[in-house]
């Protein structure tokens, strides 16, 4: 007995040391690298987001790479991402930084082998860039943190074109300039800095942008017009009154409007690349804090045409220097056009094509964008092509023809009929008026309105809640803001109720319409129901992040069907 319990030992003494070698050997076998160098880059955006950009140059062999950031930025993180060569790298995030405390980490894994060059991304929040009245101060890692010594660590800082008197201060020494060598960077280097630059006025302006939506048409002939919705928040410690947003270097014709439909000055600068600026002074100051929303039009070049085929190319997020929380995009091509371009067999899952009666729409959406997607491998360029026969212009006129021709028949027929002595006349209910085109604008404004006016209470509530701003502040808010959309409601449904009676393709808009709020409504009551469930903990958190993530999906499609349908509105305008 006693010498098979010892036999028993032996054996299991044995294989633990068997597999801590073969552990060690595998820990050797990834860490079997050096890094050569790194192209530490650290660049400041419009909206005063912080992008770092690590670019790693490797020599041996490795499976993985760690590597991350002192552990006080991990809260201010909004993405991150590794790419070669080849495209992305997968990559986990929050992971622990050797046996060292104190460290936010991230794995990067190379499924094709060891690359000699790849890059990470970061994306901060805006909140590590503070200002005061004479200069801006960022808060940033100096060094990346390795799990290993790096040769050589060039530090650039990218600032605004005309940024002035900027000074670094880091724990090794504070430099005046931009830029900086470190050679052999120890591993797990612990550095935050502080660079200290002054800019013009208007050079950086602190915003979230809480959304951004494109409606993209395209015209029998193949013009393209483009409209571009930004729900927009105040982050900086000043009012704001004048804007720069992004677009296509080949837009023309460029307008601009506010959250009341005023019309901006707009300034389109000359850039060379394929995204431009334009600024434009706001009408009404928008205070430190508070939401606003901004809608740019433009033309883009038209779609070249082959026959009945038409095809051009497009970039779906033209954003270069900023960052979006969320974002959507809506090709509409025009009525009787049939998709050819992306195939349906080959869509990305982001994509979708919808289709209605004589109708398809092409759809998108992504979370977190920025400069970062408009570079490769993360292009957003999408080639779209459609057919489409000019008989279609003709298609509602013949139809309006017909229709009046049958039932002018029918007229003649039933007024010609003998009639009956002893019968009396029915009563014939009074068609209503026809529809002016003042109509529907009143009602694609008023609905886009309380759309915004929606939104804004959603934020309100949601600073309010975060102690972001004062409680009268907010209460004398809400309560002008719910007055605003009372008054709009009762407007849309009289409006609403004006096409239902005028029939035809405005009813059944209507009706469409009222389908798409009722889902949109049942939608938002299941999850206040499961955040319900969550707080009083009969709903488990995977189950009520399921919840949340199917509502944002069907939110997003139903936003989408509500936004063709307010399109088709408008086009009986022109």
């Amino acid at each position: 007995m006693k010498r098979t319990i010892i036999l028993g030992i032996t054996v299991f003494i044995a294989v633990f040391l068997l597999l801590s070698l073969n552990v060690k050997l595998v820990l050797a076998q990834n860490n079997n690298y050096t890094i050569q160098s790194v192209d530490y880059q650290v660049q400041v955006l419009y909206s005063g987001n912080v992008v770092i950009k690590e670019t790693i140059t490797l020599s041996g062999q490795a499976t993985s790479f760690v590597m991350g950031f002192p552990y006080r930025y991990s809260s201010y993180l909004l993405q991150g991402f590794a790419l070669d060569q080849t495209g992305t790298l997968p990559m986990n995030r929050d992971v622990q930084l050797g046996n060292r405390s104190g460290f936010y980490g991230v794995e990067v894994t190379f499924p094709q082998g060891s690359p000699q060059v790849f890059t990470v991304i970061f994306i901060f929040s805006n909140t590590l860039l503070t200002a005061n009245s004479v200069a801006y101060n960022l808060d940033f890692p100096a060094y990346p943190s390795f799990t290993a010594d790096a040769a050589l660590c060039r530090v650039n800082l990218i600032l605004p074109t005309d940024a002035s008197s900027v000074s670094i201060a880091k724990p090794d020494g504070d430099v005046n300039g931009t830029s900086f060598v470190k050679e052999n960077l120890l591993a797990y280097t612990n550095a935050p800095a502080t660079a200290t630059f002054a800019v013009a006025a208007g050079e950086i302006q602190q915003m979230d942008v809480n959304s951004y939506n494109r409606v993209i048409t395209v015209y029998p002939a193949g013009d393209i017009r483009v409209s571009d919705t930004y729900h927009i928040t105040n982050d900086a410690p000043q009012v704001m009154t004048t804007l720069q947003l992004d677009l296509p270097s080949s837009a023309s014709n460029v307008a601009a409007t506010d959250e009341f439909s005023r019309t901006l000055t707009v300034t389109v600068l000359p850039g060379t690349d394929s995204v431009t600026s334009a600024t434009f002074s706001l009408i009404s100051s928008v205070n430190v804090g508070q939401p606003t929303t901004i809608t740019l039009t433009y033309n883009l070049p038209n779609a070249p045409a082959q026959g009945t085929s038409f095809t051009f190319d497009l970039d779906l997020f033209p954003v270069a220097n900023y960052y979006v929380d969320t974002a959507s995009v809506q090709v509409v091509p025009p009525e009787g056009a049939h998709f050819v371009e992306p195939q349906l067999s080959s869509l990305d899952p982001s994509l979708s094509v919808t289709r209605a009666l004589f109708q398809e729409n092409l759809q998108t959406a992504k979370t977190g964008i920025s400069y970062v997607d408009g570079t490769a491998p993360f292009t957003t360029n999408l080639q779209v092509a459609y057919d489409y026969n000019p008989l279609w212009l003709s298609f509602r006129p013949t139809l309006g023809v017909w229709t009046l021709a049958i039932v002018g028949s029918i007229l003649i027929a039933v007024w010609r009929r003998p009639k009956a002595p002893t019968s009396k006349r029915a009563a014939v209910p009074r068609l209503s008026a026809g529809l002016s085109p003042d109509n529907v604008r009143a009602f694609s404004e008023a609905y886009e309105e309380r759309r915004n006016i929606t939104h804004e209470l959603r934020l309100l509530q949601a600073r309010a809640q975060k102690g972001k701003i004062p409680r009268n502040y907010f209460k004398s808010q809400r309560k002008n803001l719910e007055t605003r959309l009372d008054a709009l409601t009762k407007n849309i449904n009289q409006l609403k109720d004006t096409f239902r009676h005028a029939g035809g393709k405005y009813s059944d808009l209507i009706r469409q319409l009222d389908s798409a709020e009722n889902e949109l409504a049942k939608a938002r009551s299941k999850v206040r129901d499961a955040e319900t469930r969550h707080r009083t903990g009969e709903m488990p958190i995977d189950e009520y992040k399921k919840a949340l993530s199917d509502y944002q999906q069907q939110r997003e499609k139903l936003d989408q069907q509500i936004n063709g349908i307010l399109l088709r509105l408008r086009e009986e305008i022109h």
